[in-house]
């Protein structure tokens, strides 16, 4: 165990098979797992950590290959990093923590992971929180012009290897912060924490780090959504109950209807339209609380 980055916290790396899940482990009460989006870490959760631990023993973790969580193996078909294979390893984590059943709650990628988890792991969630996503199926088939304009990264990051590398590769820093600022309500780095920013920067300044996140939307343009659309065919839903947190500005709002697409994937579907950017957990982490605590606690 190591200090960090969140007081009161430990970070820890655990083994799961051949690989290893970092994690950073807080608080106290029922167990809660924290899953980061693109292009980010396990900082995304830097101003929520300390109010979530007053109530929840708080695991965040880094997805695979992404912060300090080991790197898959790489294969033609990308299902190194398939969703379903994240929630695997991470429910295996939760597992070796002492944690056999858990709510999650995920931003971007790591909702992506929570959702997969919640059906193909059903018996070990409590509850599920979705923040900023629509299935993955659903959001390549909402692909009109508009939204392909903002986001562009989905097709670009899914790109054989190793275009978006080698383009990343030439200012990832730029990069980076285009990325970040872009999907803010106000165009702007300031709501990011700076130690935040730092480890994101690190972060896409490695380009082993950076493959990983391509491959990631490799997995999402083929397996992942072929996964989802096998789903849908048989009418798979969700059985925990589901909260759906969806930001005025960002993507699943330019589909008009986010909520509605989540009540074919759902059994117990409640949600909630929060006034910030993409980036919900670092710019309007109070209002995301607000809307999370009472459905964590609910039961």
């Amino acid at each position: 165990m190591a200090r960090s980055i969140f007081p009161g916290y430990e970070h820890r790396l655990l083994p799961v098979g051949d690989e290893r899940i970092s994690v950073h482990v807080g608080g106290s009460g029922r167990p809660l797992l924290l899953l980061h989006g693109y292009p980010q870490n396990h900082a995304t959760w830097l101003k929520l950590a300390e109010p979530l631990a007053r109530d929840f023993t708080c695991v965040i973790a880094d997805l695979p290959g992404y912060g300090a969580s080991s790197i898959p193996a790489d294969s033609p078909d990308h299902e190194g990093f398939s969703k379903r294979r994240m929630a695997a390893l991470l429910s295996s984590a939760m597992a070796s923590l002492g944690y056999p059943a858990f709510s999650i709650m995920g931003h971007d990628r790591g909702a992506r992971v929570a959702y997969r988890m919640a059906l193909d792991h059903a018996d070990k969630i409590r509850s599920v929180i979705i923040i900023e996503v629509i299935p993955t199926g659903d959001m390549w088939e909402a692909f009109n012009a508009e939204m392909a304009m903002k986001a562009y990264h989905w097709p670009f990051l899914a790109q054989p290897s190793p275009l978006p590398e080698t383009l990343i590769a030439a200012d990832p820093v730029f990069y980076l912060n285009w990325t970040l600022r872009s999907w803010t309500k106000g165009d702007s780095l300031d709501v990011f924490n700076s130690q935040s920013l730092q480890s994101y920067r690190q972060q896409m300044s490695d380009p082993t780090r950076v493959h990983a996140m391509c491959e990631d939307y490799r997995a999402g343009a083929s397996v992942d959504r072929h996964l989802d659309l096998a789903d849908k065919s048989i009418g798979a839903r969700i059985s925990a109950p589901l909260l759906f947190v969806w930001s005025k500005h960002g993507f699943p709002a330019a589909t008009g209807d986010p909520l509605g697409l989540w009540q074919a994937w759902a059994a117990t579907l409640s949600g909630a339209e929060i006034d910030s950017g993409h980036f919900m957990p670092e710019e309007n982490p109070d209002a995301l609380l607000a809307a999370a605590l009472p459905f964590l606690t609910a039961g």
